[in-house]
């Protein structure tokens, strides 16, 4: 299955649109040293950690649906290092889920996140490759 997608350079800088074959167009931007200007849209490594947040929050919301689980939301927040070096690939990257809902069981949540991670998840199977992804998870019980 192809996948197809476009970047186009539309300044001032490095402020580019790219646009992918399922619709909507995302600005990807980055100031450089001594621009007087706000950044308008994430940077492209940004997108990557977006990317995986996405796909693997997208996988566990799914699971916990069909596991029948009362999620009324989620949250997954990604962080991670850089390699000093070019090409500066991230080696270390750590995402934390905050699942909520009234009475979910905690064996489920796991269980969900672990899916997403060794099964489903191809952006996490991609970034795995070059960097260490950790997981960790909160429930928040809501009332």
């Amino acid at each position: 299955m192809a996948t197809e997608a476009k970047v186009t350079w539309v300044g001032p800088g490095l402020r580019l649109v790219g646009e992918a074959s399922s619709g909507p167009a995302i600005v990807i931007d980055h100031v450089l040293p001594g621009e007087e200007r706000r950044e308008t849209g994430p940077r492209p490594m940004e997108l990557l950690l977006i990317g995986l947040a996405g796909c693997t929050a997208m996988d566990v919301v799914s699971i916990l649906q069909r596991m029948r689980q009362p999620v009324d939301g989620l949250e997954v927040h990604a962080s991670a290092e850089r390699a000093s070096d070019h090409p500066k690939v991230y080696t270390r990257i750590h995402l934390e889920y905050v699942v909520k809902g009234k009475g979910l069981k905690e064996s489920a949540v796991e269980r969900a996140i672990n899916l997403s991670q060794t099964t489903y998840c191809s952006a996490s199977a991609m970034l795995s490759k070059t960097a260490e992804v950790t997981t960790s998870y909160r429930i928040v019980e809501e009332e």
